[in-house]
This record gives structure tokens, C-alpha cells and sequence, in this order.
């Protein structure tokens, strides 16, 4: 097994779009590379339900092999347990799923597997981060203050456990207009890969849409990585 580059999107903050837009530039990857998605967000995963996956992974003794759908290799809790299950596990546990996520899946080999985070700077990160070597990090964040409040934390985390920051997406649904950029990211060299505006199409997650933001942003993690 062989993956080239390994890259988490995440924040502290819930709801900022992490899970559509991992999934959207995932998409815009897969025309040229190979891609797999780790839906690391055991306790509300989402990767299957914008793919529409409703079958669950062959496991193969002790291997679990990914479900394969738009060219992308996917593995998530939510292929695992029934929809109307609620993963109800204390901390060990949360970290014994992912470990076992990460360790039996038989990705193959890939030039980008993309991390889908859970919201938080908990358990699910801490472990994600002494299992796998990431290699860049991506911010999606609001420019609100409550999400760029919660994304603070997510970056002073990140540096205290020395994970590169490639970027951030502005996720801007609300199309609101945006003079300049928080004085924030400037201070702390975090550059601005790209800003999504409110998009039905992304919304609802159309499987065959060419988002035109997806692509350029997948230009430069490309370029950058």
C-alpha cells in the first residue's frame, strides 16, 4: 500500500462545510489522481450520504476493502453501522474505531487520501495524528466570529503537534461581502486557497457537477504538495 500525500480538512467549529467541500475537491482531484476519503467523523459521518453509498465494505478477514464510487475509494463508520445507529462510545472506543478504520482498510495505492475531521480538538485528532503521517492540514472555516474563534484552537493545536497548515477555504454560504481578510490569518501566514459561495448544487451535492472553486483549489493543492 502506497499513498502519496495525506490531507486533513478540519476545524474546531461543526457546520462550517468540511464534509461537502472535502468531498467536492475530492471529486476535482479524481479526474487526474488517485483519491480515497477517510470520513473520520465516527459519531456523525457524512461521506456516504453525499455519495449516496447505501452498501456496506466487503471485509475480508481482518482487511476491510473500501467502496469504490466516482473513482474515489471511500471508508466511513457510516458504511459500518446501520443509519439509524448512534455510535454512543467514550473516548477509548472512539479512538479504537478510527484506529481500526485506519489500520484494516486496504486503500491499495493513491496519490491523495483526503481526512474527513470531526468537528472538535479531541480524541479523533489526537489519534488520527499518531496513526497516520499527515502531511498538510486544510482550514475550512466561516468568517464569523464563532467559527474563527473555534479555528484558532484548531490552529494552535496543529502547531503545538507540528502538522503543516496548507491553507484555509473561506466558506462564505451566506455570499456575504468580504473587504479584507481577517488580520488573523496575515499574523500567522495562513494562506487563502479559495472561497466557496453559496452554491445549491454543492448544497445538495449533485455527483456530477464540475465546480469551478473545487478545481482551482485542487490546482493548487496539487501545485502546493
Amino acid at each position: 500500500m502506497s499513498i502519496k500525500k495525506i490531507i486533513a480538512f478540519g476545524s474546531a467549529k461543526g457546520g462550517v462545510g468540511k464534509s461537502s467541500i472535502t468531498a467536492s475537491i475530492a471529486l476535482s482531484l479524481s479526474k487526474h489522481s488517485s483519491v480515497g476519503i477517510l470520513d473520520a467523523d465516527i459519531y456523525g459521518p457524512n461521506q456516504h450520504i453525499l455519495f449516496d453509498i447505501n452498501v456496506k465494505p466487503i471485509i475480508d478477514k481482518k482487511s476491510i476493502n473500501p467502496i469504490d464510487k466516482c473513482n474515489i475509494k471511500f471508508i466511513s463508520m457510516g458504511n459500518l453501522l446501520d443509519d439509524d445507529k448512534a455510535a454512543i462510545w467514550r473516548g477509548p472506543m472512539l479512538s479504537a474505531a478510527i484506529k481500526q478504520l485506519i489500520n484494516s482498510t486496504n486503500w491499495g495505492d493513491l496519490d491523495y487520501l483526503l481526512i474527513d475531521m470531526p468537528p472538535g480538538t479531541g480524541d479523533a485528532y489526537l489519534t488520527i495524528f499518531n496513526e497516520l503521517k499527515v502531511d498538510e492540514f486544510i482550514l475550512v472555516t466561516n468568517l464569523n466570529k464563532l467559527a474563527l474563534s473555534d479555528l484558532k484552537k484548531t490552529v494552535s493545536m496543529l502547531k503545538k503537534l507540528n502538522i503543516n497548515i496548507l491553507g484555509y477555504i473561506n466558506n462564505n454560504i451566506f455570499n456575504t461581502e468580504i473587504i479584507t481578510e481577517d488580520e488573523y490569518f496575515k499574523l500567522n501566514n495562513i494562506k487563502l486557497l479559495g472561497t466557496f459561495l453559496f452554491d445549491n448544487k454543492i448544497h445538495e451535492f449533485d455527483l456530477d457537477y464540475d465546480s469551478e472553486i473545487s478545481n482551482s483549489i485542487s490546482d493548487k493543492i496539487v501545485s502546493m504538495t
